[in-house]
């Protein structure tokens, strides 16, 4: 994820980072101004349309569909932003949990039960960074330190890593009730944070398979293809070769905007702007190994 001073308008304007969809957009653009170029040189040269009826024509029609495509670009981008922001409150109330769970351990643990509090300082971060391998589709196989916890699952050859942490969570807090090293009532209490361990995944699977539908995604790029490549019939006479840099801009705005979408829409990939998923778990390493020192 990109960190940013967003008071930093100079930085914000000059600066071109990998994300940035001028990058990405170059070859396009180039293409966009040898075509518009084309265009105004046959529109003004050999065709005279803009001299009749046709150019008011197709002046009004982009004044109309400008208004529609604005629209549905406002929409694609609020809607990815949506899935991008949702997947943070997920991951941020992760972290919550983990904190939850490892204090309400920390308390409910003897002091002397080393080996349970060493369980649970590497079983709690263990799931977040399972988390995050699970949903980039990358080898969920990991270990925290070279001599995991007797009691950790082996990790390689399971399909679905982060359940299979919660389970052993919640067969280890089972195992403590019935050795009534912990209370019934203690046991209910770190109930909701097991069931929010399951919530919250099933919750970025639900981001992570369920993309925008291909039809609407589609669409969009069809109707800003169209309504670009016919903007240099409507401006060639008005604005001459001026066309080409306006055509060029108008495209670059409307192809941006749908590149941030798609960029955010999946909120657990490897792009710049993506969740720091690496960090947030880092972050919950941390907060637990010092919450629940041996």
């Amino acid at each position: 994820m990109t960190y940013y001073n967003p008071k930093d308008w100079l930085l914000g304007i000059f600066r071109l980072p990998k994300a940035d969809t001028f990058r990405k957009l170059i070859p396009t653009l180039l293409v966009m101004c040898v075509y518009s170029g084309g265009v105004v040189y046959l529109e003004t040269e050999y065709l005279k349309l803009s001299k009749n009826s046709n150019a008011s024509n197709i002046t009004v029609m982009h004044t109309l569909l400008g208004f529609a495509i604005s629209m549905l670009l406002v929409f694609r981008t609020n809607t990815a932003y949506d899935r991008w922001w949702e997947g943070r409150k997920l991951w941020g109330g992760l972290v919550n949990v983990s904190r939850n769970l490892a204090i309400k351990i920390s308390v409910f643990l003897p002091d002397e039960d080393k080996g349970s509090r060493t369980f649970f300082r590497q079983a709690i971060p263990l799931y977040a960074f399972s988390l995050q391998k699970h949903l980039q589709k990358e080898s969920t196989k990991l270990q925290l330190d070279e001599h995991p916890h007797p009691e950790l699952p082996v990790l390689e050859g399971h399909h679905h890593v982060p359940m299979k942490i919660t389970e052993s969570l919640i067969f280890k807090i089972n195992h403590l009730y019935l050795n009534k090293t912990i209370s019934g009532d203690q046991l209910i209490v770190l109930k909701d944070e097991m069931n929010s361990f399951a919530d919250i995944c099933g919750g970025c699977e639900r981001i992570k398979n369920t993309p925008i539908p291909f039809s609407y995604s589609s669409f969009i790029k069809k109707f800003i293809f169209l309504y670009v490549i016919t903007l240099p019939f409507g401006f060639a006479f008005s604005l001459g070769y001026i066309t080409i840099p306006v055509t060029t801009f108008i495209f670059y705005v409307m192809a941006s905007l749908e590149l941030i979408a798609e960029e955010i829409e999946d909120p657990f990939g490897h792009d710049a702007n993506d969740l720091p998923m690496q960090k947030i778990a880092e972050n919950i390493q941390r907060n637990v190994q010092d919450i629940l020192k041996a």
